[in-house]
């Protein structure tokens, strides 16, 4: 009996009211799942039940398929003892080498890449298959290897796809080489579709302001916006940021917010220190933010202990509690599509990048802002930018040989 008493106690604490000023009253859920550290344990939360009993029946259901998924996560069904076929290797390299070397975002992709190859070549032994074999897969991927989502009729795939597929096949059997289960990756003499460069979607300033002006959505939508088009940061480096990274108007990323169908949303940090990046912040970006911290803390008043104030996060639901990254994206694409705008939140990054080259900004300083592992990964995204500024290049020649021959002349004299 006492058993039981405490088990509902703990129940109940997961459960809270919510009043509004209008005298509204609506109730919600907050538990947190099991995890070795507070980084990785997920918030589970929703509000909007009309009464007590709703969110106590919600949130038992909730609970249990968290408990479920996070067991099927956790429970490795090796397919076979060797892996002797495509299918066989594919999944052993996403349980043996996925799982404990990639981010959990990288194998949910690759998972779900299995499904598009056909049925008789993932049934091949891995020693029987040729670069032809993979050739004619990819041919049929680039003619019939989607379908329609309502008529499930077969439509072609594009050929980023494609190329992104046969990249999954080429690690997983170049990896089974290193295994030792074949001699020699065929995927490295196929050919898969190269796809064609295409010029990356930025937003004037003028549609930035736009989108800024008519965000709806989260109550931070807005100045998520601003700070997006500010520092040219990614989405999870974005909505992972705690008032604590932000030191004057300098703003240090070192963690990123990812979300799978399994785990959730879930906050990692950066692999090696070489990738946690320190910036300065613009001037127009840090008043956003100050406005955003006012707003904030009538919140954090608002909800008084019931307020995430241990997540310390910028950006975050009304209750301090994590925002859905695929959420935040679907919010950001609707309100481009209703503007009559072609763009999402990635095209803020794009905007930041290509606006600072066409501003002069040198190119190492850009990359390093962006957090690219190179430069030349930089140059080659923004090769338009800085392709079309030869005839400033040739400008700023003449005008350095100038002022350098005035100075000798003066010299001289």
């Amino acid at each position: 009996m006492r058993r039981r008493l405490r088990s509902r106690r703990i129940l109940l604490m997961a459960i809270f009211k919510r009043k509004y000023k209008s005298g509204a009253v609506v109730w919600g859920y907050n538990f947190s799942t099991a995890g070795s550290t507070r980084e990785k344990r997920l918030q589970v939360v929703k509000w909007g039940f009309s009464s007590k009993g709703e969110a106590v029946d919600a949130e038992a259901v909730r609970r249990i398929e968290v408990q479920q998924a996070a067991a099927a996560l956790a429970e490795v069904k090796p397919v076979a003892a060797i892996p002797r076929t495509l299918r066989e290797l594919l999944l052993e390299f996403c349980v043996e080498h996925g799982d404990r070397k990639l981010a959990p975002k990288t194998v949910e992709r690759y998972r779900e890449s299995i499904p598009y190859l056909s049925a008789p070549l993932l049934d091949m032994p891995i020693d029987e298959i040729t670069p032809l074999h993979l050739n004619r897969e990819w041919t049929r991927l680039l003619e019939s290897g989607g379908h329609h989502r309502k008529t499930r009729a077969a439509r072609p795939l594009k050929p980023k796809t494609v190329r992104n597929i046969a990249g999954f096949v080429s690690s997983a059997l170049g990896r089974g080489v290193k295994w030792g289960l074949l001699l020699r990756n065929p995927a490295t003499d196929s050919e898969p579709p190269v796809p064609k460069k295409r010029m990356k979607l930025v937003f004037t300033t003028a549609q930035q302001d736009l989108m800024v002006g008519a965000a709806g959505g989260p109550w931070c939508l807005s100045t998520l916006l601003e700070v997006a088009a500010g520092s040219g940061a990614r989405r999870g480096e974005l909505l992972a940021a705690r008032w604590s990274d932000l030191v004057g108007d300098q703003l240090v990323l070192e963690r990123s917010l990812c979300q799978t169908k399994a785990l959730g949303a879930f906050v990692k940090s950066v692999k090696t220190d070489d990738s946690v990046r320190v910036f300065t912040l613009p001037v127009s970006t840090m008043a956003a933010l100050t406005a955003h911290r006012e707003r904030q803390s009538g919140f954090r008043r608002q909800f008084g202990p019931h307020y995430r104030a241990d997540l310390d996060l910028i950006f975050a639901n009304e209750d301090g509690s994590m925002l859905k990254p695929n959420s935040v994206s679907s919010a950001v694409s609707l309100l481009a599509k209703r503007l009559k705008l072609h763009g999402s939140l990635h095209t803020f990054r794009h905007s930041n990048a290509s606006h600072q080259l066409a501003a002069g900004v040198e190119l190492p300083v850009v990359s390093k802002r962006l957090g690219h592992s190179s430069v030349k990964v930089t140059a080659e995204i923004y090769s338009h930018v800085v392709s079309g500024r030869d005839a400033e290049a040739a400008r700023l020649w003449e005008e350095f040989q100038k002022k350098n021959r005035s100075v000798v002349s003066e010299k001289t004299q």
